[in-house]
């Protein structure tokens, strides 16, 4: 079982919070987390894992133009995603900045995956995933971490 964690990460607090998130998939036996930058993730990644979580900026309201053209890329594999976990989390410049549309968008491709996508647990925040402005906090970590172990621990379960 695995889950692949990938990010576009210009300024660095996107792999941070990717980091985070890698964390709490690790904490889920016996999962495997594969974390990478969309710059290193194959088509293999993708369909290899049981579960995914993208995470980017963002730009004007949406993901970043890499993180669209790396799941525009793999639209051959769409039928073998069906079923899997999807999540996504982002990361924003401005408070009002664009956040939840951003994960909208991320959730938005996974969904047309056929994937069966999920927000962050209630014990974190509850929503669409786990955000964040600028630099993750330790709030921000911590709900990071729970996104990641909530997502392996559903891949155990459908997988187990």
């Amino acid at each position: 079982m695995q889950v692949l964690v990938m990010y576009y990460s210009r300024t660095g607090h996107t792999k941070l919070l990717a980091e985070a998130i890698a964390q709490g998939v690790s904490e889920v036996d016996p999962v495997k987390c594969l974390l990478k930058p969309i710059s290193e993730v194959t088509k293999e990644d993708f369909l290899n894992s049981d579960g995914v979580i993208a995470g980017s900026p963002v730009y004007f309201g949406g993901m970043a133009a890499d993180m669209k053209a790396l799941l525009d890329s793999f639209v051959s594999v769409r039928p073998k995603m069906a079923d899997k976990i999807g999540a996504a989390f982002a990361t924003s410049g401005d408070l009002s900045g664009g956040k939840e549309t951003t994960l909208m968008s991320l959730l938005q491709a996974l969904m047309i995956y056929g994937m069966i996508v999920v927000g962050d647990p209630m014990d974190a925040t509850g929503h669409y995933g786990v955000s964040c402005v600028g630099e993750p906090d330790a709030a921000a970590r911590a709900n990071g971490a729970k996104l990641g172990k909530r997502v392996a621990t559903l891949v155990k379960k459908l997988k187990g």
